[in-house]
């Protein structure tokens, strides 16, 4: 089934930052979410997450599944080892705890570090890892309960091109080796090229673009071109200046 979004809107001091949004993702599909500063891409992401409540419409993800969500700065807990920042869903959500012994727990998080090219790390602390190791361990906290939706905040924000590539192509393994819905709100060209099979882009609330990664790169859509060219010329107006 994976993710619908159905006529979604979301409004902050009368001014409407989701207006009537829809759009599907498949199962083993990921959606890239594009669009300039305030156009809507985190809450769209906080609402399916249950982290902010809509005011109007419906959201349905595969029944019975998870819904994982890794953050722009990976959000981990600088007192907890690795171990236990990734175990701790596990630990403290009320349907997992003391599902499994602590042999299990070290065999689950092993599997998801080696899922994210991570191993032998469960002793160090985040501090000690690098920005591009926090992120991996964040997606392998994310994945711990073995989600079939996963939502993605800017996953490369901050980091150099070459880890920025190794994490686009985790967000790919990631989505097949699970079969998960992903959705991926970024601003990097590359992210959406490597790791995005369908992208919307929105501007003032609304979808102003919705297809296929390649129709977003080549199709002749005004708001995709001004996008891609970083243009202050086109149907999209700068609101805010640095």
């Amino acid at each position: 089934m994976g993710i619908i979004v159905r006529d979604l809107v979301k409004t902050f001091d009368d001014k409407k930052v989701l207006d009537n949004v829809s759009f599907s993702v498949q199962d083993g599909e990921t959606l890239g979410v594009v669009g300039f500063s305030g156009s809507g891409k985190s809450t769209l992401l906080k609402i399916i997450s249950n982290l902010l409540y809509a005011d109007g419409g419906a959201i349905a993800t595969t029944a019975g599944s998870d819904v994982a969500m890794t953050f722009q700065y990976s959000a981990l807990f600088d007192f907890l080892d690795v171990f236990h920042n990734i175990a701790f869903p596990l630990l403290e959500r009320k349907e997992f705890k003391g599902k499994y012994t602590k042999e299990e727990l070290k065999k689950i998080v092993k599997e998801k570090l080696a899922l994210v090219g991570l191993e032998g790390i469960e002793d160090k602390f985040p501090s000690e890892l690098s920005g591009g190791m926090q992120k991996r361990v964040g997606f392998a906290r994310a994945i711990v309960t073995n989600p079939k939706t996963i939502l993605y905040d800017e996953p490369t924000a901050g980091l150099d091109p070459v880890s920025s590539t190794l994490i686009e192509d985790y967000i790919v393994r990631l989505k097949n080796e699970l079969n998960a819905a992903c959705i991926v709100v970024t601003h990097q060209m590359s992210t959406i090229t490597r790791a995005c099979d369908n992208v919307i882009l929105l501007y003032e609330g609304k979808i102003v673009f919705k297809g296929s990664t390649k129709e977003f790169l080549q199709g002749d859509n005004p708001y995709t071109k001004q996008f891609i060219d970083a243009s202050l010329d086109g149907p999209m107006e700068i609101k805010s200046a640095i």
